[in-house]
């Protein structure tokens, strides 16, 4: 006998741009938007009986219009009034998740200064947040950065390591270290300053990886992590996903040339994976 597991459904990849307008400047913000209820849905499941279920295109439409009349500052401000939105109109409902992703757009910089009203994308990586509350719960919000791409070309070594029968791998005592970070901290409330903590958050993460004399990916990874949770007495824990950009040296000697660090054939396949989540 068959019986209806745990189970939620919404709308993905709502698409969103605002235009928030002062006297004296636009703020523009570009979000992608998931919703997902959780609730009393197991007729329309077992008896096809659908008059539990809030269409998705509904939830589309919701996302638009909560936005349009929203003084929401952060995509975590807006997740949470979204959710609220859900929950509190339709009854059937006992929990919403709200996830969003913001395209990193920053002001323009002209002679200068930055300007009023046009805008630049500064870097391929996207803000997140996840923020889910059950009817009568209180807010969880996780946020975060994904595609956070940097580099450093020394203060980078990787000795020490197990040597078998398979190992080619050589010693190195000043390497380029590159990767891709994907990094998610969790909020002891909703009660933030989300702005700011992030900001806060951010600039200790790349101060830490720049200053940083990394023997290992895992090393670097665990003194960013810590450096964030001193940086932020909002949040509990923070999650790294730092996989190692490898740039390989070029062999010249076919060629008889030197090649002291100079030239390197950069890969992103097959790379090494490392993360970890560093607690309070």
């Amino acid at each position: 006998m068959a019986r209806l597991g745990e189970n939620r459904y919404g709308k993905s990849r709502v698409r969103l741009s605002r235009i928030t307008r002062h006297g004296d400047r636009h703020e523009f913000d570009e979000w992608t938007v998931r919703v997902l209820l959780q609730g009393d849905f197991e007729i329309s499941f077992t008896q096809a009986d659908n008059r539990c279920i809030l269409p998705t295109d509904t939830m589309k439409n919701t996302v638009y219009s909560i936005a349009c009349g929203s003084k929401a500052v952060t995509l975590e401000e807006f997740a949470m009034e979204l959710g609220d939105y859900l929950l509190g109109n339709h009854p059937q409902v006992s929990k919403a998740s709200v996830e969003i992703d913001e395209k990193a757009w920053e002001r323009m910089i002209v002679d200068g200064e930055p300007d009023a009203t046009t805008f630049r994308m500064n870097g391929a990586e996207v803000r997140t947040t996840s923020a889910a509350k059950e009817k009568g719960g209180a807010w969880t919000i996780s946020s975060g950065v994904d595609g956070l791409t940097i580099l450093k070309t020394t203060k980078s070594a990787f000795t020490g390591y197990i040597k078998d029968r398979l190992t080619t791998l050589k010693p190195a005592t000043d390497r380029i270290f590159g990767t891709r970070v994907t990094v998610t901290w969790d909020y002891a409330s909703a009660s933030v300053d989300f702005a700011a903590a992030r900001a806060r958050i951010l600039a200790a993460l790349l101060k830490e990886f720049a200053g940083h004399m990394s023997m290992s990916v895992q090393h670097t990874l665990f003194d960013m992590g810590k450096a964030a949770l001193a940086a932020a007495p909002e949040i509990e824990r923070i999650h790294l996903t730092m996989p190692n950009l490898h740039h390989l040296l070029a062999d010249l000697s076919p060629f008889g040339q030197d090649n002291p660090n100079h030239i390197f054939v950069p890969i992103d396949e097959p790379h090494g994976y490392i993360e970890a989540t560093i607690e309070r």
